[in-house]
């Protein structure tokens, strides 16, 4: 029969005894001489144990005294001890599940739900950790039920090499809490995971942050869970992600597999990879998939979330920790731009270099006062201010700034109004482009300060501000695109309307470049006209220059006209005219041409012989009184000559052209 001596709390009670003076229990020495002569007395009865729990480390054990008393006491029992602890983790888990739960009574439910772990597992393949792949985490599974391995694994590997963790009563207080708190909230998750800890319950955190350096509390309630936590903000925007809590059960497994790692070294490499982070999360009739886009979304978004490179890699670890990363530093650095001064500016700047060079335009200006935009010939494209934004059916219209363009150039009037169209902001896109604005402005200020000594920080860090910098920089462009989206086109049908209105045309913002779309739909849509049929010409000839009294216009008045009014056509240059003249003259169905008008009489007059040379002095003369000219000069009047002679011809006085 085995008889078991148990001495709890015996450097508790034997430090209490000063040095050299007895009491009645005795004194310091002869408590020790008493636990020697025990132990040594246990040693010779083979069915004797004596049964003896010391602290853990120098810290619990109190006062220098309890230390003295530890050490003497381990050294007393060193000589005899036999050590027990668990041989393997699975054996912990045992220990923890009978302690908080009852037996399982339906092996069958375990295992199906367990069954349903380890197939989504293998499902999942290489994305998740190497060990579920195999045939055994089935067995760790059901050993665990109902508690997941990994939250066993994170505990007994990462927590337990804080000093003073216990590995057995802290594990057991800490779930006893965990269960509490998520029985309270009726959740319904087939294990608890690692994602499922609830955080945001003070009980769960005071019970995880005890140990641990001061500000975990701001991290918790600023990133990882809570009612004001970024993690709840993101799936209130997304709910796909908030449908699975996606974020906070990323954030709250990083944080228990993570936040050891600020106290101790000992768990070797710091963070999480991808796998890691998803096997904390991911149940069965889920993908992963919505887990590593929250990932992604987090690293980008969270203040005190850490990474040791591109978060699009598998590889690449993940971290919390009480420092704020340099995502705080640009957040802080983004309110320090003015909107008026130099956000606006840096938009400019972006908007010349997406729509510089576009074609069709001889010219582009950004934001530029009406006095800066040249009244010539010149076809160009102004690109209105952010603050003059157009919405769709909506009251507000950059009408007054387009019109102040067409009607003014500086003090003068303008001449050429025909010359320009315009590029408005959508007003729904503004705000992306203006935060996405700052953000690029804030990185690259937070790398232009380490360049010059004037801001300090790790070798990683450096390289995540140099990749954000640059990340943000190359958003811009396609943010400036999406922006300004709007292509506005004065027009004015009736030459009698008292002001031009505005026609809006979209721009598509996904495909080929910005210029070359500007192109397409100033084509399509024929806002500027690069090939004119001379039928078209004719018609507008008719319409507004041919008249009984007047049957020839100047070529290059019509030009003229062309660039000053709105309700003429935006031809793109003076060749287009030229070509369609050209075309024109070797018909007789659209005009006569000449080079100069004397009375009644036309110098260098042609009707369908196609040679013309398109000048100043070219004129355009309506086809039937073309037709008619054409007919009078070949009238003639056949006269005798003397004798040896030849004939000659004059024109007769009735074959005159009178108009």
């Amino acid at each position: 029969m085995c008889k078991a001596v148990l001495m709890d709390e015996l450097v508790a009670y034997i430090r209490q005894f000063p040095e050299g003076k007895p009491l009645s229990g005795g004194t310091y020495d002869s408590n020790l001489s008493f636990v020697q002569a025990l132990t040594e007395a246990a040693k010779l009865v083979p069915t004797a144990v004596v049964l003896a729990s010391l602290p853990e480390s120098e810290v619990e054990a109190g006062s220098s005294r309890g230390v003295a008393a530890l050490k003497a006491l381990e050294k007393t029992f060193g000589r005899v001890q036999a050590l027990w602890k668990p041989v393997a983790s699975e054996e912990s888990f045992e220990i923890v599940r009978r302690r908080l739960f009852e037996p399982i009574r339906d092996e069958k439910a375990r295992d199906a739900v367990c069954r349903a772990f380890a197939d989504a597992y293998v499902a999942e393949g290489a994305k998740l950790p190497s060990e579920t792949q195999e045939g055994r985490y089935f067995d760790r599974l059901c050993r665990a039920y109902p508690i997941h391995p990994e939250v066993f694994d994170r505990l007994y590997e990462d927590w337990t090499t804080i000093d003073g963790f216990q590995r057995t009563r802290g594990v057991l207080k800490l779930m006893a809490k965990v269960i509490a708190r998520l029985w309270k909230d009726n959740n319904t998750d087939l294990m608890i995971l690692p994602g499922s800890l609830p955080l945001a319950d003070g009980d769960v955190r005071n019970e995880l942050t005890y140990l641990l350096p001061p500000g975990w509390d701001a991290v918790i309630e600023g990133d990882i869970d809570g009612d004001r936590a970024e993690t709840t903000e993101l799936e209130a925007k997304e709910p796909r992600l908030g449908q699975v809590h996606a974020a906070r059960r990323v954030a709250r497994t990083l944080f228990l597999g993570t936040a050891p790692s600020s106290v101790s070294t000992k768990s070797g490499i710091r963070g999480l990879d991808r796998g890691r982070v998803l096997l904390g999360c991911v149940q069965p009739g889920q993908t992963s998939a919505v887990y590593a886009d929250a990932l992604g979304r987090l690293a980008d978004r969270l203040h005190y979330l850490k990474s040791t490179g591109d978060k699009t890699a598998d590889a690449t670890r993940y971290w919390f920790d009480t420092r704020a990363n340099l995502r705080r530093e640009m957040e802080d650095r983004k309110r320090r731009f003015d909107e008026v001064t130099d956000v606006r500016k840096k938009i400019e700047d972006v908007v010349k270099k997406v729509y510089s060079g576009t074609p069709l335009f001889d010219g582009v200006h950004a934001f530029a006062p009406h006095a800066d935009v040249p009244d010539d010939s010149a076809l160009r494209l102004v690109v209105l201010p952010p603050e003059q934004w157009f919405m769709k059916d909506s009251s507000h219209q950059p009408t007054d700034a387009a019109l102040e363009h067409l009607r003014t150039h500086g003090g003068q009037p303008r001449h050429r109004a025909n010359r320009l169209i315009f590029l408005a902001a959508d007003q729904a896109v503004l705000g992306r482009l203006r935060d996405a604005t700052r953000v690029a402005m804030a990185w690259a200020s937070i790398v232009e300060d380490v360049d010059e000594g004037r801001l300090n920080i790790d070798q990683n860090q450096r390289k995540q501000a140099d990749k954000e910098a640059q990340a943000a920089a190359a958003v811009l462009p396609r943010a400036a695109r999406e922006c300004f989206r709007w292509l506005l086109c004065p027009v004015q049908d009736d030459p009698r309307a008292e002001r031009p209105t505005l026609e809006a045309f979209p721009l598509n913002t996904t495909s080929g470049t910005a210029g070359g779309e500007v192109e397409r739909v100033c084509r399509e849509n024929e806002l500027v006209i690069e090939a004119w049929s001379p039928i078209h010409l004719r018609a507008k000839l008719k319409e507004l220059y041919w008249k009984a009294d007047k049957l020839a216009v100047g070529a290059m008045a019509f030009w003229e006209d062309s660039q000053k009014y709105l309700y003429l056509p935006r031809l793109k240059d003076r060749e287009v005219l030229a070509s369609a003249i050209h075309s024109g003259a070797t018909s007789r169905d659209f005009f006569g041409t000449a080079y100069g008008q004397d009375g009644g009489k036309f110098d260098g007059f042609q009707f369908g012989d196609g040679d013309v040379s398109v000048n100043d002095t070219l004129l355009l003369i309506e086809p039937e009184a073309a037709t008619r000219y054409a007919l009078a000069q070949k009238k003639t009047i056949v006269v005798d000559l003397p004798e040896g002679g030849g004939e000659a011809t004059a024109a007769g006085a009735a074959g005159r052209s009178r108009w």
